[in-house]
């Protein structure tokens, strides 16, 4: 006999909002008040950033984060988690409130336990990111911040998805959420390779980071890096962000390459550019039409 059965449960609709959570129209605000403008008004604004990235190649996903928790002003936490583990195959990044994005995680990791009992298997990377979407978009507008980039290795392969807080859901090979990902992102176009090794990638990742946290006043502290595999996700290592960014700046990588390539001849300064032009051919014609 079923367990629904003995104790006359039945399983809620996965397609409705979790019944451990508040629905959308029950926050508690004064009354006459409408929630998204309440917030909108009265709400805290705190200032936060950070820098995350998740990359995919043939050998699985790697993702990497700084560790700096910010509020406002303040350096909250040096030291933080931002790489949440959420079963064997699937983790993610966060950026965000804090928070928000530890809650969720929760929330989708007791989704997920919920579907493996009723199904006999975990749900894909596809599927998990799919119902993360849902559940958070049924919160739009109500200042709910999360945006993360799931990392997981299915039956397909690997796999990476983004996820944000308004129901967005996008399936890519490389992301990089928060506020230094303008500099990951300079990074990580100019090294990234689907064919990359192992220890290429670790490098690419760390690089990455550093230098995001070198121009980004809200990233810092250290950078922790995972990678997901076949067998399962394995964190890597942890570095400081600072003594990584001055070790690369003594190796001679690719950035210092191309500085010497730019860097103008002394000897030819003055010189006109050759534009492949034979001498006779900057000739000015002296006849009148």
């Amino acid at each position: 006999m079923a367990l629904q059965d003995v104790c006359k449960w039945q399983a809620p609709d996965t397609q409705e909002t979790s019944p451990h959570l508040p629905q959308a129209g029950s926050w508690a605000v004064p009354r006459g008040w409408d929630p998204q403008a309440f917030l909108q008004t009265h709400g805290p604004r705190l200032a936060h950033g950070t820098t995350t990235l998740a990359f995919r190649f043939r050998h699985g996903v790697i993702a990497a984060a700084d560790t700096r928790s910010s509020c406002g002003n303040y350096v909250e936490c040096p030291a933080s988690r931002k790489v949440i583990p959420v079963h064997q195959h699937l983790l993610g990044t966060t950026s965000g409130t804090s928070a928000d994005c530890v809650t969720w995680y929760r929330v989708l990791q007791r989704e997920l336990r919920l579907r493996a009992l009723r199904e006999g298997q975990l749900p894909s990377v596809a599927g998990a990111a799919k119902l993360l979407s849902v559940m958070m978009s049924r919160y739009r507008g109500l200042d709910l911040c999360v945006a993360t980039a799931l990392c997981g290795w299915d039956r397909s392969g690997p796999a990476l998805f983004y996820v944000y807080s308004d129901g967005t859901c996008l399936q890519g090979d490389i992301f990089s959420v928060g506020s230094g990902s303008p500099y990951a992102y300079g990074v990580l176009d100019r090294g990234y390779r689907y064919d990359m090794s192992t220890q290429e990638a670790y490098a690419l990742a760390r690089r990455a980071v550093a230098h995001a946290t070198r121009r980004d006043a809200y990233s810092g502290g250290s950078v922790d890096l995972f990678h997901v595999r076949e067998s399962g996700w394995e964190y890597v290592s942890r570095h400081d962000a600072w003594v990584l960014y001055l070790e690369l700046q003594k190796l001679p990588g690719p950035e210092k390459e191309w500085e010497e390539e730019a860097t103008p001849d002394r000897a030819g300064e003055g010189r006109e550019p050759s534009v492949g032009l034979a001498p006779g051919d900057l000739k000015v014609p002296t006849e009148r039409l």
